[in-house]
């Protein structure tokens, strides 16, 4: 059998039991090792140094490990574990819990001057998210935008729609979420009640309980002891009544559990004191076993590096044109009320007055709707009412502002300048933390220049002749040289040609100032918000020349716009697009016009694609260089050795990403070679923006 290389929701409940004993603990570092595993170095009153384990990669922990089994520091912090340093130095180890009956834990940590919470993902692509006092977003491991939830920096942390938690769920709840099946006995505990498959099968054995039983033939006999067994299963977790096991196959491990179960009872098994040091020991031997296997001179994945330190440095650029945005709206709140001083006044002692007399919220909201069809003025400032929070919204010439009605105008407008200053002390922080990561860019490339050297005068594998199964090679040589058009979206065409795109409102700006010339194309989606798309006569270096553009290329480019656009993010599957030439583009408005960074004006006759779908294929091209492509299909199928096809979808933009490179990691022999040139982030890089879906071929 494969072994467990995540822990269940029934591990993580006994391991909150015994990991409360560690609280008081003081933290003395953070360590990030390969953007997965997190260590935090603490010192315990009674058993001195300690090592909290938070892995969310392919193998997904959290533990309590000795300190032999701990890794040696990696090299200079990435920003993530500086971060946690800042944070956590110092701070008390104050517990933990799980989320529901989730693989969520809940990490707790208390300093004089701040508490933070951790929260570790054990499941799906794993994540890590740091939280303030506030539950707002400090840093994440991953960035996470669906409609359910969200984590993202800045954001207020989103958990995932909660489950039946089956430890507390009461028998009536019981019965009625078993009678809602329409399968057997062991797959509805191990779904609906989130058991598991392997709790699920042994629940059903401790309860006698045939596991293939229908639900349909399931009577009350039957509910009754699998619920006593679920009972007596949620004693033991919450007493710390354990008796770990780890399980042995073949000299090698394949499960860790806090008892004894009799689904496991063909197996060799090793008892230990605790949960906690089952699962380290058990962890420990499970990473060391393919360790035998592997090789030590595969090269450092510098680009996957380089290509993240980019992207952290363009996600603290977002970060701080945010708070530029929120503290002048805060300064702008601010500014409104003095402006409109009588008016504001008259709401707050309006409002101070009824609450003063006892005159209920809901009260007061009726008074002033009553107020506006009156037109008093007043009265038709307020939009809104928040009773819980005490707070009354007031529309100041468009500006909407809260304000608080038993403090004066004088003190929320304080209060607005307060929260404006505070949100630029996080602008200040976000320039420090850029000059650091750029730093860390730097450092990355000259250790790459450094190796580089030093490989000049290796043997190269010599190229076989013809043909090449790039996916079944052992070994596949990495050429990549870096290319101006790298900086923005590109592609070639199935004719050769090159087309690049804007990312963002500067490189649409920079394409068409800096690169457009007479020759070329402009494409762009009739839909608002796509990039601006440049299909290429000559490169910037090259002389000036006519060229005829083939139908296949021209109709790849318009797919390119198409796909990049605001049409995929709001999941629709075509759209239109145009093309022009140079000089019917221009950035000089129509008097009484504005335009806006990014936007042009295009004059004169264009020529229309219709109903282009909007589907995109990321692939690994092998030769002549090795690097990931992507856009068209039909313009990625014949250059790349393998491709995903994508169309608008569910998953956002980075969880599309690593599923497109596990595929990739299943497709070739050499994963090493995936893993330096085909990074999740380096995948990024080519998929549309919002959600996608690989589309089964």
């Amino acid at each position: 059998m494969d072994a467990k290389r995540e822990l269940t929701s029934v591990d993580i409940a006994a391991l909150v039991t015994e990991l409360g004993a560690y609280e008081g603990a003081k933290v003395d570092k953070a360590y990030l090792y390969d953007d997965d595993l997190l260590r935090f170095r603490m010192r315990d009153f009674d058993r001195g140094r300690v090592e909290l384990m938070i892995e969310v990669g392919d193998i997904k922990r959290a533990h309590m490990a000795d300190p032999e089994h701990v890794a040696d520091a990696p090299g200079r912090p990435p920003n993530f574990a500086m971060m946690l340093r800042n944070r956590l130095s110092g701070a008390d180890f104050a517990g933990v819990s799980q989320y529901e009956f989730d693989r969520i834990l809940v990490f707790e940590f208390e300093r004089e001057d701040q508490n933070t919470r951790i929260v570790a993902e054990l499941f799906g692509e794993g994540n890590v998210a740091v939280l303030d006092e506030a539950g707002e977003v400090v840093q994440s491991l991953e960035t996470v935008r669906l409609k359910s939830r969200t984590v993202a920096p800045g954001s207020q942390y989103g958990f995932p729609q909660s489950r039946i938690n089956p430890l507390t769920v009461s028998y009536d709840a019981f019965v009625r979420r078993m009678e809602e099946s329409d399968t057997d006995v062991v797959r509805t505990l191990a779904t609906q009640l989130n058991f598991g498959g392997l709790y699920g099968e042994e629940i059903c054995s401790r309860a006698g309980v045939e596991k293939t039983l229908d639900i349909a033939d399931a009577d009350e006999e039957t509910y009754e002891q699998l619920y006593d067994a679920i009972g007596r299963l949620a004693d033991r977790l919450q007493s710390g009544d354990f008796d770990p096991r780890v399980y042995v196959a073949d000299d090698r491990v394949v499960d860790v559990t806090p008892f004894p179960l009799e689904e496991r009872a063909d197996f060799s098994a090793e008892g230990f004191d605790s949960f906690n040091a089952a699962v380290d020991d058990y962890f420990h031997r499970l990473q060391r076993e393919p360790e035998e296997e592997t090789t030590s001179d595969e090269s450092p994945d510098f680009e996957a590096e380089i290509a993240k330190q980019k992207r952290i440095i363009e996600q603290q650029k977002n970060a701080i044109e945010g708070f530029e945005e929120q503290a002048e709206t805060e300064r702008d709140r601010a500014e409104a009320l003095y402006a409109n001083y009588d008016l504001v006044d008259e709401v707050i002692s309006t409002v101070r007055t009824a609450r003063e007399q006892g005159v209920p919220w809901d009260d007061i909201e009726e008074t002033l709707a009553e107020g506006a069809e009156q037109g008093i003025p007043a009265a038709e400032a307020v939009v809104d009412i928040d009773s819980a929070k005490g707070m009354v919204t007031i529309d100041l010439d468009g500006i909407q502002v809260p304000v608080d009605p038993t403090s004066g105008v004088e003190k929320n407008a304080d209060r607005l300048y307060t929260e404006a200053k505070r949100i630029e002390g996080k602008k200040e922080g976000a320039l420090e933390a850029i000059e650091n990561t750029r730093e860390e860019l730097e450092a990355v490339k000259r250790r790459r220049e450094e190796w580089e050297s030093e490989d000049e005068t290796a043997e190269e594998e010599p190229e076989p002749e013809g043909e090449v199964d790039w996916l079944a090679r052992s070994s596949v040589p990495i050429r990549n040289p870096e290319h101006w058009y790298e900086d923005f979206r590109w592609f070639h065409t199935s004719d050769g040609f090159l087309v690049i795109g804007g990312r963002n409102a500067d490189e649409n700006e920079a394409i068409v100032k800096k690169y457009m010339e007479q020759n070329d194309r402009f494409f762009h989606a009739q839909a608002h918000g796509g990039p601006v798309t440049l299909l290429k006569a000559t490169g910037p270096s090259e002389a000036a020349r006519e060229v005829e553009f083939p139908d296949s290329t021209l109709r790849e480019a318009a797919q390119f716009a198409v796909s990049y656009s605001s049409v995929w993010k709001d999941s629709r599957f075509a759209g239109d697009a145009y093309m022009v030439e140079p000089d019917q583009v221009s950035k000089t408005p129509e008097s009484g016009e504005y335009i806006e960074k990014g936007g042009f004006v295009i004059r004169g006759d264009r020529t229309y694609f219709r109903d282009v779908s909007a589907r995109a294929a990321v692939g690994i091209q092998c030769e002549p260089e090795t690097r990931v492509i992507g856009g068209p299909p039909a313009a990625i199928d014949p250059a790349a050795a393998t491709t995903v096809h994508l169309e608008p979808g569910k998953f956002a933009q980075n969880d599309a990403a690593k599923r497109c490179y596990r595929v990739f990691k299943e497709r070739f022999a050499d994963e090493s070679f995936v893993r330096k040139v085909a990074s999740p982030d380096r995948i990024q890089e080519f998929l549309p923006p919002g959600g996608s879906s690989i589309i089964e071929e």
